[in-house]
């Protein structure tokens, strides 16, 4: 399998933006990664945009936000509060939303959602993403769900141990709105993890996926 290295002595990776429809989108599709990248170049600067959710749901946000990074680490969230399930009949709004992000310095590297997910407001924020940054590269994160409607990915990222152990921990610790949710199990988030590491014989046995449409090899 080919790897492929996210820093080059001629550009390396400085910014990355992690883009969800929702407060814990970020963290289950590539909280993983984020810690991995963190911790490999620690001069990133990593924008945290979630773009839905109500006080509480912010505040557990903005919360598990900071303890992914930890202290020190350079970051910026930003939160909003568009109404949960109805982002395309608020499309215009959001759109405005991204297109104040062009005035940020640009990222090199970009996570967002998968194009084809079945959740209305993952596929709009896809979408734009796509619209708003048109010579990014973009990865786009998977999110186990009800619909099934999890694909073949194409980009792998191995997670070290600390990286799958601590997402996992922070996911439960985080976001007690979410446990009554049959699926927000440790078990979900690793079995997905695990299943995603044999895939591309990850040396721990953990990776998460992701989706590229578009890479060009200098």
């Amino acid at each position: 399998m080919l790897e492929l290295n996210l820093s080059t002595n001629r550009r390396p990776l400085t910014r990355v933006l992690c883009l969800g429809a929702h407060s814990d989108d970020i963290e289950i599709g590539c909280g993983g990664a984020v810690l991995a990248l963190t911790e490999r170049y620690p001069g990133l600067m990593v924008d945290w945009v979630v773009f839905s959710g109500n006080p509480l749901r912010q505040a557990e946000a903005r919360a598990s936000a900071d303890a992914f990074f930890g202290c020190g680490r350079r970051k910026e969230i930003e939160l909003y509060d568009f109404r949960d399930g109805y982002f395309p009949f608020e499309g215009a709004l959001v759109k405005d939303r991204f297109e104040a992000l062009k005035s940020r310095p640009q990222p090199d590297l970009i996570f967002t959602h998968r194009r084809d997910d079945r959740h209305q407001d993952h596929r709009l924020i896809s979408d734009l993403t796509y619209n708003t940054f048109r010579n990014h590269l973009i990865l786009e994160y998977e999110i186990p769900k009800y619909d099934g409607d999890l694909a073949a990915p194409n980009v792998f990222i191995s997670l070290p141990m600390f990286a799958y152990q601590r997402k996992v921990e922070l996911l439960m610790a985080h976001f007690a709105t979410q446990r009554s949710r049959d699926w927000f199990t440790p078990e979900t988030f690793l079995g997905l993890m695990r299943l995603r590491g044999v895939e591309c014989r990850a040396d721990s046995g953990y990776a998460e996926a992701f989706f590229c449409h578009k890479l060009v090899l200098a």
